[in-house]
């Protein structure tokens, strides 16, 4: 392994993300999240079930008032495990935007509201896109909220999760049934599988 591919491998780590997709686009979307070094904070599974700690209960808290700071958000199926979260959201920005109030005149290219005036494309696009609920934006608002309380109670080394997140854009109906499934099951498959951390990403 050259030098440079060293570098880039370490300090630019190759991304989950689907290329060229938009992920503020209206779907539904599996999410999993694991800690840092996959350290198990929220505590472990007993007779099959999650028991959480006060870490694990602010990881579910905060969880929880996802859609309280980001409009247009639901909750579906979810499950915190010792060491990661699996959850689906679903993402409805149709209503954040009202697509009728900018107008683009298809001979200049300029951007006009209603009244007539004319704008700027950047500055209106600029403005529209900072109103919809990107997927990123909220994966670190929860990260970081998380990660605040927590290191409120948490002594040194301080709490963290992995630098990235795993995502699923969700195909079908059939698809989210199973992943719904999957996560209600994810304490049992924990007991069976607890030596093989490859199938918390599904």
């Amino acid at each position: 392994m050259d030098i440079e591919y060293k570098f880039n491998y370490r300090f630019n780590p190759k991304s989950n993300r689907l290329e060229n997709y938009n992920y503020s686009e209206n779907w539904w979307y599996f999410i999993t999240i694991c800690t840092k070094d996959r350290i198990k904070y929220f505590w472990e599974i007993i007779d099959w079930k999650m028991i959480l700690n006060e870490y694990g209960e602010i990881v579910e808290k905060y969880y929880l008032e996802i859609s309280e700071h980001f409009k247009n958000i639901v909750l579906d199926e979810f499950i915190i495990m010792p060491n990661h979260i699996h959850f689906v959201i679903i993402l409805n920005n149709q209503d954040i935007v009202n697509k009728d109030v900018i107008n683009k005149d298809a001979i200049n290219g300029h951007l006009y509201s209603n009244s007539g005036e004319k704008k700027r494309w950047w500055i209106t696009w600029n403005k529209n896109c900072m109103l919809y609920n990107w997927l990123w934006k909220i994966i670190n608002w929860y990260k970081w909220r998380c990660s605040f309380e927590i290191n409120k109670l948490w002594k040194e080394p301080y709490f963290a999760w992995q630098k990235n997140y795993f995502d699923r854009v969700i195909r079908n109906e059939d698809e989210l049934q199973r992943i719904r499934k999957y996560i209600f099951e994810n304490p049992l498959k924990w007991e069976l599988e607890k030596d093989n951390e490859q199938w918390i990403f599904i």
